[in-house]
């Protein structure tokens, strides 16, 4: 996060300066380059490939909406009170191969050192079948969430693979699917524990010995719930002077100094004045150390990091939470499970809390949406390609490695603080520690600076002989000494702290070892899975765009994958250079001041920038402030969010898919002494530019309030207007949607929060790294830059695209939903559009009258388009029974007409039904999607042919994906709740 310094004020006023350089006018049509063309112009540009129709299709489309060209259309589009008064100042965009040349460049500044820093960060080998057919493999990192499990049967697989894993070593009942970071996993733990205790009681107790960005993380989410939270050491603190008010302690497992502790007396100190027991702890640790269920944790989280993720400066990685059976109904995030389609056979599905927030709104315990599916898959990977007695070979090398190093270090007259650890050594430096630190990086080598007098070391999985012998002359006093390694020193670990319980003992994690039985694994589960390699997912409001080559590229190059988050900053100047291009290009985009991209999901930012409002009225006296106002149609993150930022939530009326702008003075104006803040969409969560934006950011201003705009939909706005112009006083954006940060099934995503200047002192903070000022709101996330390896994807795109090739996006974004409305609305009735006919990016169809006619609802249209080889869009939101559909702009308008083909196509099947020639209940739509196995067997008694399900259009006979299991029984998954892998015996009988 960089706040508004010097340099970036310069750099404004010279692009203000120099505007007439940026702002060439726009090709016609939008659909080819950014560039003007002439004889020196590269023959090949970025927008012509990501915008998907050509010139021609484009005059096409336009005809049958009846618009002469783009700009007409975004003035029957876009309200003309909210149209940018300047355009994007930006630079021109390269090609790509520019681009590459680059950014190789400017990757080539960041320092790869040997880094033994720790905190629970540390360096891994990422198996190649892994690293290329997974992280590289948009197969798996363009799918979506896995809301539709008939074609995401892999991924789900994979992620129970990655529970089993979590739960069998944490010595757990139950693990979810994934969550952000380790220090937002035990602030996630933290209120699990407050919600537990009925929320009677108020202190919670961290031991000093946690790492101190998870005590960060832990303090700034205290605060909005009046949680104190307490810091000490818990082996040998008083818990009795707080009688019944504590209701929670965190302990790290091993230490962030390395020492193993036994915490068996304190659990059950715990426990006996009625509070939980959350141990923070890392699983490779564990497949040595006696699991925390086993000593009477109640909740474990953690970074599965080291389980072949890379360290990409702090992100995106995928952290575990797993606990005991009694907080199962309040574990955060997704969950899978085991069920039944509806012919009895197994199939996965996210059970429980599917979609909590946008059921339960602000009761909801979480607002978590996106976790880190992604690198979580690849966690779950490596330990299905190493199976437990690899896992464990790899945690005994370390501890081996690490107790030579520790008798190394004793023998050149160094104290090690404590003589139990796993991977990690504090080492007492007489005379202080900076001495030493220095001749470490004078040779490549970072340490952790614990104090003045203390260095951390800690060793991980690459760490070779060789590695040694230079960690171990660094200590040495003669500079010419040469050690002599011959065999390493065994685990000293006493018995009492061994495991011996067995973990990993299902047969995926024993099955497949060789890379030939692993790729064919890795290619298994991807067959099950639809993703944008197969078609378009046209997920209203979720922004599934192109994910183009050269923005990935760059993600796994080692000079931005291999840095440690708090290794020195000199060693990051690439990652310097990316981060600030990046928020200066986005707070042009936007109009805003200042940018955090701390917040590592889009649910992280609406939390970070509500904060941010909360701080700006508390250092203003105005601590009463705490009413947020949302539309009904508001995300349903949102008022979690707000929830979470300690606020209460008001509801304001839409009518007929409009803010009613009557109803919000009304409740601006009763709550004026309390209002904090006032979220809204834009454009509209029902897919229009409402007029009445500019006038409701008035209305909140006059009584004393901040808007927040939620982002979700700035795919629609970039280059036409700018949240900040509009009235948003804070606005968070979705990299993994407008900026092409691709879904991985789930996450990763990035959520980054602009501010206006007043807010810029309140941006989120680290304790390691300096972000911000002294009035911050302290940490949203564990790393102090979020989740900065995949923040190249979003750099490139813009550099690539340009001012001009971003405006043309969002031409094309508005231009291929108008197209796809105007096709449809002669089938299907478009539910909102504006004064003249015109939706936004997206639109709602409204399928309500199918089920009085026909007994057919949105589940049954959703299901269907499975057939046709396509994802459903948004289902039911923000309307019930209705379609949400976002074609994005890198669609192509034959992709377009495949899919409004598909729908037209369903229309008449509906209509069959209607007519009664398929009987209500039992058609082609309600017994879709149709498996293989369902059109093979022997008889068939359906009112359709079996021709008729599988192959409705004559193109899937050349190109068709098969949905795996037949639809999900929902009802039996929830009853009968299986979140591990089993034995087979255990339901084979749904074989």
């Amino acid at each position: 996060m960089r706040i508004l310094n010097l340099a970036f004020k310069r750099r404004i006023i010279y692009a203000n300066n120099c505007r007439s350089l940026f702002s060439k006018p726009l090709i016609k049509n939008f659909s080819s380059s950014s560039r003007t063309r002439d004889a020196f112009s590269p023959l090949d540009t970025f927008p012509r490939r990501h915008n998907g129709s050509s010139d021609s299709d484009v005059k096409k489309m336009l005809d049958i909406i009846g618009i002469k060209n783009m700009e007409e259309l975004a003035s029957k589009t876009v309200p003309a009170n909210i149209l940018s008064k300047r355009s994007l100042v930006l630079e021109e965009g390269l090609t790509e191969n520019e681009l590459l040349k680059t950014l190789k460049n400017i990757a080539a500044k960041n320092k790869i050192y040997k880094t033994y820093i720790g905190m629970g960060y540390t360096d891994t080998i990422v198996p190649p079948v892994i690293l290329r057919n997974i992280l590289e493999s948009p197969g798996w990192y363009t799918q979506y969430t896995p809301y539709q499990p008939e074609i995401s049967q892999g991924r789900l697989e994979s992620l129970l693979n990655f529970q089993t894993m979590v739960t069998d070593l944490t010595g757990m009942d139950i693990a979810n699917s994934s969550l952000l970071d380790e220090g937002t996993a035990a602030a996630e733990a933290m209120l699990i524990a407050y919600s537990a205790g009925k929320q009677k009681q108020h202190t919670f107790f961290v031991d000093e010995k946690c790492h101190p960005q998870t005590i960060a993380c832990l303090q700034t989410r205290a605060e909005c719930f009046k949680i104190k939270v307490i810091i000490g050491n818990a082996l040998e603190y008083n818990f009795d002077q707080h009688g019944k008010d504590l209701f929670g302690v965190l302990a790290q497992y091993p230490a962030t100094d390395g020492t193993i502790n036994d915490y068996t007396e304190l659990a059950n100190k715990i426990h006996s004045i009625g509070g939980q027991m959350i141990c923070a702890t890392d699983l490779l640790a564990l497949t040595l150390l006696t699991p925390p269920g086993e000593w009477g944790a109640d909740i474990a989280i953690g970074n599965s990091q080291r389980f072949g993720v890379p360290l990409g400066y702090g992100g995106p990685h995928a952290a575990f939470f797993a606990c005991k059976k009694q907080h199962v109904r309040r574990i955060p995030g997704r969950l899978v499970g085991v069920s039944r389609d509806v012919s009895g056979n197994k199939a996965y599905r996210l059970s429980l809390q599917t979609r909590e927030q946008h059921i339960r709104r602000e009761k909801a315990t979480s607002n978590i949406c996106t976790a880190q599916a992604l690198l979580a898959n690849m966690a779950a990977m490596y330990g299905v390609y190493h199976g437990p007695e690899g896992v464990k070979n790899i945690a005994k090398r370390i501890h081996d490695f690490t107790n030579t190093l520790a008798a190394e270090i004793k023998s050149h007259g160094y104290t090690i603080k404590s003589d139990l650890f796993f991977d990690t050594l504090n080492v007492h430096i007489e005379g202080g520690s900076d001495k030493i630190l220095e001749k470490a990086l004078k040779v490549g080598i970072n340490f952790r600076k614990v104090d003045d007098f203390t260095i951390g070391i800690t060793l991980d999985e690459t760490v070779t002989k060789n590695d040694l012998e230079n960690l171990i002359r660094v200590f040495a006093k003669d500079s010419s000494y040469v050690p002599n390694l011959v065999d390493v020193k065994k685990s000293n670990i006493p018995n009492q702290f061994l495991r011996t319980s067995p973990f990993m003992q299902h047969q995926v994690f024993n099955s497949y070892h060789s890379e030939t039985e692993m790729l064919r694994y890795i290619y298994h589960l991807q067959s099950k899975d639809l993703s944008l390699a197969h078609s378009m997912i046209s997920l209203g409001s979720c922004t599934m765009k192109l994910n183009a080559t050269t923005e990935m590229i760059p993600v796994t190059w080692p000079e931005f994958s291999n840095i440690h988050p708090f290794a020195p900053i000199d060693q990051a100047e690439g990652y310097k250079i990316i981060i600030r291009d990046l928020e200066h290009d986005l707070a042009e985009i936007t109009g805003f001041d200042g940018i955090s991209l701390q917040p590592n999901s889009g649910a992280q930012g609406e939390y970070a920038g509500l904060r941010v409002i909360g701080a700006y009225h508390k250092s203003r006296g105005n601590e009463k402030r705490d009413v947020c106002l949302i539309p009904d149609s508001a995300h349903g993150t949102n008022p979690a969010s707000a929830a979470m930022s300690g606020m209460s939530v008001l509801n304001v009326k839409c009518n007929n898919g409009v803010l009613d702008i009557k109803d919000l003075e009304e409740k601006a104006k009763k709550y004026k002494d309390r209002l904090a803040a006032f979220m809204v969409t834009y454009p509209s969560t029902f897919g229009v530019f409402e007029d009445g934006v500019v006038e409701a950011c008035e209305i909140i201003h006059n009584y004393g309030g901040q808007v927040y705009m939620d982002g979700a939909n700035m795919n629609a706005q970039i280059g036409l207007c700018k949240p900040a112009e509009i009235g948003a006083d804070v606005c968070h954006l979705n990299l993994h949607k407008t900026f092409c940060i691709p879904h991985g099934g789930g996450g990763p995503g990035v959520g980054p929060i602009g501010v206006k200047s007043h807010l810029v002192p309140f941006l989120p903070g680290h304790p390691i790294i300096k972000t911000s000022g002294d009035n911050g709101i302290g940490p949203v996330s564990a790393a102090p830059f979020g989740s900065p390896n995949i923040l190249p994807i979003s750099w490139t795109y813009i550099k690539l695209m340009g001012s001009e090739g971003l405006k043309s996006a969002t031409y094309h974004a508005l231009l291929n939903a108008n197209y796809m409305a105007r096709r449809l609305s002669e089938h299907y009735k478009i539910l909102y559009t504006n004064k003249n006919g015109m939706c936004a990016h997206e639109f709602i169809v409204d399928v309500r009258p199918f089920a009085i006619s026909a007994d057919i609802h949105a589940i049954d249209i959703a299901k269907r388009l499975q057939d046709y080889g396509f994802h459903s869009p948004t289902m039911s939101w923000p309307v019930t029974n209705t379609l949400m559909i976002e074609p994005t702009e890198s669609e192509s308008k034959v992709e377009l007409d495949r899919f409004c083909d598909a729908m037209i196509s369903i229309r008449e099947e509906i209509r069959e039904v209607e007519l009664g020639k398929q009987p209500k209940g039992d058609n082609i739509l309600t017994n879709s999607p149709h498996t293989i196995q369902t059109l093979v067997k022997p008889t068939w008694d359906k009112a359709y042919t079996r021709e008729q399900a599988a192959f409705p259009v004559k193109s899937l006979r050349e190109r068709k994906f098969w949905p795996t299991v037949g639809r999900l029984n929902d009802t039996y998954g929830d009853i009968n709740l299986i979140c591990t892998c089993p034995p087979m015996k255990d339901y084979s009988d749904l074989d």
